[in-house]
């Protein structure tokens, strides 16, 4: 079959790897009809997640078919159209059995790799590293999906591909870090970052009864696509400066209280102003730390005293110059961690199938797979007003 393979930093390409198959009882291997490229896997494609090796299959935001089910799978048929959650959770473990599914306590093989690096491990996740399993993932014509009677989920027949491939992941970590920030009627939410977990958080905020959402971003399109939801006001970074005269701006819109919650969709590659961006790029150039966290710095400075401040943004390592002394001394709740999916996929295509919201509205580009190294590129550099990539194995021309 053909898949997306990364080779290094910059180079992914699309090669042919061996078909996989079912090894456990409750497997089911996956006949993928959409897939997407999402905002962390830039960071593989930067080469700033370790343990990546030659030739590991890139994705975990993807959908399909059912083709084969193992022999303890009695939840799906051959032929269900199915949403893959990227967190791979086992459903008996005492996490999986809070709720807590991203958190899964059997399905990283590599656990010890993440013990070091963390202290204990997440969940495995499809695509993302040796570090959260070496799943090989979904940006291929077909995927293996461990404890295939736990995750997937059958799509209704009234959902285009594109409406129902997002709540495997980017729907559900905006609509989760939304829900996080615990929001009052009447709040303020100021988001860090408008790709597509910024517009989902932006959606869900208003879902969950924000008034005024301020999206904060420097790339002209991804505020136009934020600025479509009713209640949002743009912000440029570039145009006001450092992070404290962000959080000063910030007060200056809410009455000098600063917003009630603060979302980092960002994460550990923001590109600072001045000085703390080429102090944050030298940092991590030299290894001395592995986050740029401008966008965290900003959020904890700029949250209201007693607010709460969300972190949907991927971190992996090791950052610099956070403000702790703020996220104390004013009373912050930080609030983070990997998505939850499966808590959140049936009530999230519960609301696209009621037309609450139409997740499709984020996409502006649609490749083929074979296309993947050029949309890798154009998606990481912004080019040509791109927000969102998917990829359409099988689609071709011969």
């Amino acid at each position: 079959m053909k898949a997306v393979v990364w080779h290094g930093k910059g180079d992914v390409r699309v090669e042919r790897v061996p078909d996989p198959e079912v090894i456990n009882p409750r497997d089911i291997i996956v006949r993928v009809t959409s897939t997407a490229i999402c905002g962390s896997d830039l960071h593989l494609y930067d080469d700033v997640i370790p343990t990546m090796r030659a030739g590991d299959v890139l994705g975990h935001e993807f959908m399909g078919e059912v083709v084969e089910t193992g022999p303890a799978v009695a939840n799906l048929q051959l032929g269900d159209r199915v949403v893959v959650p990227f967190p791979i959770a086992c459903g008996g473990c005492y996490f999986c059995e809070r709720g807590l599914w991203s958190l899964c306590d059997n399905s990283n093989p590599n656990a010890f790799m993440a013990e070091q690096a963390w202290g204990q491990s997440p969940a495995g996740i499809f695509g993302y590293s040796h570090l959260l399993g070496g799943y090989a993932g979904g940006q291929a014509e077909y995927v293996w999906v461990p404890y295939g009677d736990v995750g997937p989920l059958k799509v209704p027949e009234s959902l285009s591909d594109e409406q129902a491939l997002f709540p495997s992941d980017v729907f559900p970590t905006g609509y989760q870090a939304a829900e996080a920030c615990g929001i009052q009627p009447g709040d303020t939410v100021a988001v860090w970052g408008c790709g597509p977990v910024g517009q989902f958080a932006i959606i869900s905020a208003r879902l969950l009864g924000a008034e005024r959402i301020i999206a904060i971003d420097d790339v002209s399109e991804r505020l136009e696509m934020a600025m479509h939801q009713p209640g949002v006001e743009p912000l440029r970074p570039s145009e006001i400066g450092n992070s404290l005269e962000i959080a000063e701006a910030l007060r200056e819109l809410t009455a000098g209280r600063g917003p009630d919650a603060c979302i980092d969709a960002v994460g550990m590659e923001a590109h600072g102003i001045g000085l703390e961006g080429w102090y944050d790029r030298l940092k991590q150039a030299t290894w001395l730390e592995t986050e740029r966290p401008v966008a965290l710095r900003q959020a904890i400075m700029a949250c209201r005293k007693g607010g709460t401040v969300s972190v949907p943004g991927v971190y992996a390592g090791v950052a610099d110059k956070i403000p702790l002394g703020a996220l104390m001394n004013k009373g912050l709740t930080l609030k983070t961690g990997q998505t939850h999916v499966h808590r959140y996929l049936r009530p999230l295509l519960q609301r696209i199938e009621q037309g609450e919201v139409d997740p499709s509205v984020i996409v502006t580009h649609r490749l083929p797979l074979e296309q993947a190294p050029e949309a890798y590129a154009m998606f990481r550099d912004k080019r040509d007003g791109c927000v969102k990539v998917v990829l359409k194995p099988g689609t071709a021309l011969h």
